[in-house]
């Protein structure tokens, strides 16, 4: 009997990590702004900074947090519209209401990125745009920062899915006035929660510190490149000094531990989950009722998940096939088949009248997930993919053979 991969199941932290932690629990030592230099969460925003290629980074409580404090460290008015896919999770148009703004949904094509007809169509009025790499899919980043920077829009990119992967050849995150990503469970990074946010905007991560929860004169922690107070970072943090609220959104120096030691982990990691999603995709690929789309060509992925569509299903059949799948072992989550997918834009009920997008909700009501965690073997994908076929086989019976 073939053994089924516990595919919710995380590599484990590395030692380092928990040496630091110890250190940590011996002192009491947990808020950032206890230490005089070098608290752990200091250390993270420099490393992390200087592994993705920007000068300035904020570890903050999540990746929600980062984009809440991207929006109101731009300074965006109250009701300023925010242009975002209609394909993101839940926490996406969440931030943008948080920061007093509207969400503009745009339209989100078979292949998970963003419809560039729709998005221009929809720019008029719009004073900022979050792109989210939603499952690591990158949108066209060239055609999009070119509509928006000849608008003077600000673009913040929602990267939590997409630490590792590149844009030609440019980290993604960086493409952007701010990037954002997560350090949740299920993504490259693992702390359990957290997020930070990059930037090579003085006074916009001077805004974003204060708000963040440096109160009194806690920002005159955080430095510039190179470890430096650069007199563009300490000039913004004089001016924002005290007329700022503060929504008090941290990092741990605990979370900043565990996070430290998986820097040196990363690119294993995103070569690893590259190779196997490309192994998976050609295998299923192979198949009549299984799409999984192609990447756009200057992208090259940093997967831990896969994404496909199925091919020819009815509603019934799609939950048959999510149905079959789960009873051999493989959780496949279809976006559009619940009631209350975070991902799936018609459950965005808070938004009070959800704009519909048909593209987008066609989409969702065929696309699958199915997590392919970085540690797999080759033997464990065959066994997931394996899987996969059979319950598209069992539930559309074999594809016929050329000339019968």
């Amino acid at each position: 009997m073939r053994q089924v991969p516990n595919v919710h199941e995380a590599e484990p932290i590395p030692t380092a990590a928990r040496a630091a932690i110890d250190d940590l629990l011996q002192s009491g030592d947990l808020f950032r702004y206890n230490a005089a230099q070098d608290a752990p969460v200091s250390l993270l925003e420099r490393e992390f900074a200087d592994m993705i290629g920007t000068k300035y980074a904020l570890a903050v409580s999540s990746c929600s947090a980062a984009l809440f404090l991207s929006l109101k460290a731009l300074g965006l008015p109250r009701d300023a519209k925010v242009l975002i896919p209609g394909f993101t999770f839940a926490a996406v148009p969440s931030s943008v209401v948080h920061a007093d703004c509207v969400p503009v949904l745009c339209e989100v094509g078979d292949n998970y990125r963003v419809n560039m007809a729709d998005f221009a169509a929809k720019l008029d009025g719009v004073q900022a745009v979050i792109i989210s790499h939603m499952r690591g899919h990158t949108s066209d980043m060239d055609a999009i920062m070119a509509l928006c920077d000849a608008r003077g829009i600000p673009v913040v990119e929602d990267a939590a899915h997409s630490l590792g992967t590149t844009w030609n050849g440019q980290n993604i995150g960086t493409i952007g006035k701010v990037g954002c990503f997560s350090f949740q469970s299920y993504k490259m990074i693992n702390a359990g929660e957290g997020g930070i946010l990059i930037t090579d905007d003085a006074d916009l991560v001077a805004r974003a510190v204060i708000m963040s929860g440096a109160y009194e004169h806690a920002w005159k922690k955080h430095k510039g490149p190179h470890g430096d107070n650069s007199t563009d970072l300490v000039d913004a943090f004089a001016r924002w000094q005290n007329k700022l609220p503060l929504y008090n959104l941290r990092m741990s120096n605990l979370s900043a531990a565990v996070i430290r030691p998986q820097i040196p982990e990363l690119m294993r990691r995103v070569r690893d989950g590259r190779t196997n999603h490309d192994y998976v995709a050609a295998r299923l690929n192979g198949s009549a009722y299984i799409a999984v789309p192609d990447k756009l060509d200057p992208e090259l992925r940093a997967p831990d998940s896969i994404q496909f569509n199925l091919v020819g299903m009815s509603d019934d059949e799609t939950r048959a096939f999510a149905d079959v799948a789960a009873a051999n072992g493989v959780k496949v989550q279809v976006f559009g088949l619940s009631t209350d997918n975070a991902r799936a834009f018609w459950n965005w009920q808070f938004l009070g009248d959800v704009p519909e997008l048909p593209q987008t909700r066609a989409m969702l009501m065929r696309a699958c997930d199915v997590r392919l965690p970085v540690r797999l073997t080759k033997d464990e994908c065959d066994v997931i993919t394996d899987i996969l076929l059979e319950a598209a086989e069992t539930v559309m019976g074999p594809v016929p053979a050329y000339g019968t």
